[in-house]
């Protein structure tokens, strides 16, 4: 009779890295920015919104 059984580690789905999705409505003239800064930046839209949303967290101020 076997003494073990061994199983092996399913490797990460698709989405299992951290991030979530979100669906957001933006003005197209946000949406025509980003793709001017795409292009430029060579980096995706998804990126650029990650980078400045992370950007702005680490500066806004509530106030009361």
């Amino acid at each position: 009779m076997a003494r073990e059984i061994r199983i092996t580690k399913k490797p990460a789905r698709k989405g299992d890295d951290g991030f979530k999705v979100v669906s957001v409505r933006m003005r197209e003239e946000v949406i025509e920015q980003l793709d001017v800064l795409s292009q430029r930046t060579n980096r995706s839209r998804n990126e650029l919104i990650n980078m400045l949303l992370e950007s702005a967290l680490h500066i806004v101020k509530v106030e009361e």
